[in-house]
């Protein structure tokens, strides 16, 4: 079993296997290293030695300093391009990641993970997971409508088994429905393919039923805990696997203007929210959300959908 959790590298919010955060290299000293020595030299090396010495290591350091400027300016270069213009090796790399599996059903759409608008320009895409709830999803409904925002929809299969009424409300208001698995087993990636699997298509059969067969256009795995296998069966279904580069953390409840403020701050990251209207009191999201959305349009922003 391949476990794909997929971070992405720009995103300090896409959690690792382990539970904490992908640690990036960066070009620098190394902690506790004096910076006249450049990381890989022994520590023998000091002001001491002989001046011939002394001038090799200065020249050593000198064209460190000068590969690592080179690559920092690689990287912002990277960074500000447009994914086409980013490097065939980078897009070749990211074919061979996501290499179709012959053993399963071939994928229909994208099986790579979603994280930026399908419209141009300065946008925002909202995802609410773990609905439909009857005492929030409305009230969610309700602030998206007033403020002319549209949001994906992340629905536990049998939440939406369960209030059918709301999943339909959702469909009608002209946001879109996203696969979110039945048993929101945050584990998914260290179980077998067959589990994968029927809880990725159980769950959007169920959610298909409740909408009366309205179409269901991503899959976002519980956590995060995708598998190159999970996002394959997703794709197969014609669900776009679904990720995130702002995590409000709204689940954990740590305040209003915290859910706010990690909100605007994580958005230089890049365009797709993650909050949620169900499991638990959702009051914090839900005035989160009456803040931040006349905020979002007042600065520019434009709400969009993820990438299909």
């Amino acid at each position: 079993m391949r476990h794909d959790r997929e971070p992405n590298p720009m995103d300090p919010n896409d959690r690792t296997p382990g539970g904490g955060y992908p640690q990036e290299g960066r070009v620098g000293l190394s902690p506790g290293l004096s910076p006249g020595l450049s990381p890989g030299l022994p520590p023998s090396l000091s002001p001491a030695r002989p001046a011939g010495r002394r001038r090799t290591v200065a020249l050593r350091v000198l064209a460190l300093g000068v590969t690592a400027a080179t690559l920092v300016g690689v990287a912002g270069a990277m960074h500000d391009a447009p994914p086409s213009a980013a490097g065939a090796s980078a897009a070749d790399a990211s074919t061979a990641a996501s290499a179709p599996d012959p053993t399963l059903p071939a994928p229909v759409v994208d099986m790579s993970i979603s994280r930026q608008s399908e419209d141009p320009g300065k946008t925002v895409n909202l995802t609410i997971d773990d609905g439909p709830d009857p005492q929030w999803t409305p009230r969610v409904l309700d602030v998206l409508a007033r403020n002319g925002a549209k949001a994906v929809f992340c629905m536990l299969g049998p939440d939406a088994r369960a209030h059918p009424d709301l999943a339909r409300q959702v469909v009608a208001a002209g946001h879109r429905l996203c696969d979110h698995s039945v048993s929101h087993d945050t584990a998914m990636d260290h179980k077998d393919v067959a589990y994968q699997e029927k809880e990725i298509v159980d769950g959007r059969r169920m959610i298909q039923e409740a909408t009366g067969g309205a179409p269901v256009d991503y899959y976002r795995a519980p956590g995060g805990a995708f598998t190159p296998e999970s996002r394959q069966i997703a794709a197969a279904h014609g669900m776009r696997p679904l990720g995130w580069n702002v995590d409000t953390r709204d689940f954990e409840r740590p305040g209003v203007a915290k859910i706010v403020e990690t909100a605007k701050a994580q958005l230089r990251i890049g365009p797709t929210v993650l909050l949620h209207d169900g499991g638990g009191n959702r009051a914090q999201t839900l005035e989160a959300l009456e803040q931040l959305l006349p905020w979002l349009k007042d600065n520019g922003y434009v709400f969009s959908f993820p990438r299909r």
